[in-house]
């Protein structure tokens, strides 16, 4: 893997020999569409999608999120395709805890057997013969419900003891269900909602920084919708950057603790996106970003 200046600096997991570095790259937008199902299918065109994960890994991402209910099963096949044999210091990070409908629905899947299968699944279609971290997903579409999750989460604690899973981690939790998950088992990593505009984890990030564990933003660029806002414009247009450029320049400034997985199927976005590690915002600037989120809230 050839290590450029554009990935962000490093963070490594706590309690674990993985050292990421901090601009990673997210998969989710490498799947297709079927009219209003999102994310579902294969690409339109897989020679593109198979070049921008080369490029990702070529331009120092160690980082790449993932789950096979994208698709489903079309991300990792891809990701597969791609990139194996894999790089020694490349981490996959998938998630657990969904299904996809014949609808495009993302039907929970919390069950112990279902939680089984998906691991099964991911080690199959990504050609692992252990996964490096696994995401329990939780909640609904862009935040934390209070529902049990130990029957999954023991699920996967059990499949970490037999050696198919390295580290675990949560999405879309609370901080009460971060200690409740504790009792359980290990947590490597958070990968909540939140963006410039979705400040609601602001204490959490700052919590976790302490504990010394990652937080990882999904939809740092606002995900279906994406982030719109005349003084995001300003910013970009004064630091000579494009608007989302500034927008994941914040989200690494915002904590140490950020790992950072924007998505897209395009080579030049992606190029964008890592120049963006490289983006210093002034402190006039990062006032005025804090006041986004104060104004959202």
């Amino acid at each position: 893997m050839t290590e450029q200046s554009n990935t962000g600096g490093t963070f490594t997991l706590r309690n674990t020999s993985i050292t990421l570095n901090r601009m990673g790259y997210g998969t989710m937008q490498l799947a297709g569409r079927d009219g209003d199902k999102v994310v579902w299918g294969p690409p339109r065109d897989v020679p593109g999608a198979i070049a921008v994960l080369r490029e990702a890994v070529a331009s120092g991402v160690n980082h790449i999120d993932t789950s096979d209910y994208y698709g489903p099963h079309v991300t990792n096949q891809l990701i597969k395709q791609a990139l194996h044999p894999y790089p020694d210091d490349l981490t996959i990070v998938t998630k657990v805890g969904a299904r996809r409908g014949s609808d495009g629905s993302w039907p929970p899947a919390r069950s112990r057997q279902e939680i089984v299968d998906a691991v099964h699944d991911n080690l199959r279609n990504l050609g692992l013969e252990a996964l490096h971290v696994v995401n329990l997903r939780l909640g609904g579409f862009a935040g934390p419900t209070d529902e049990p999750f130990e029957e999954p989460l023991t699920a996967l604690a059990e499949l970490r003891q037999q050696g198919l899973i390295r580290h675990i981690g949560l999405s879309t939790v609370s901080a009460e269900q971060l200690a409740e998950a504790q009792a359980i088992t290990e947590i490597a990593c958070i990968q909540n909602f939140y963006n410039v505009a979705q400040r609601t984890d602001d204490s959490f990030i700052d919590a976790l920084a302490t504990e010394g564990i990652a937080y990882v933003p999904y939809f740092p660029l606002g995900g279906f919708s994406p982030l719109q806002s005349s003084r995001l414009d300003a910013i970009a247009a004064l630091v000579r950057a494009t608007p989302m450029q500034v927008a994941l320049a914040w989200l690494l400034q915002r904590s140490p603790n950020i790992l950072l997985i924007p998505g897209t199927s395009s080579v030049k976005h992606l190029r964008e996106n890592l120049a963006a590690a490289t983006l210093e915002l002034p402190k006039e600037a990062l006032a005025e970003l804090n006041s986004i989120g104060a104004a959202a809230a």
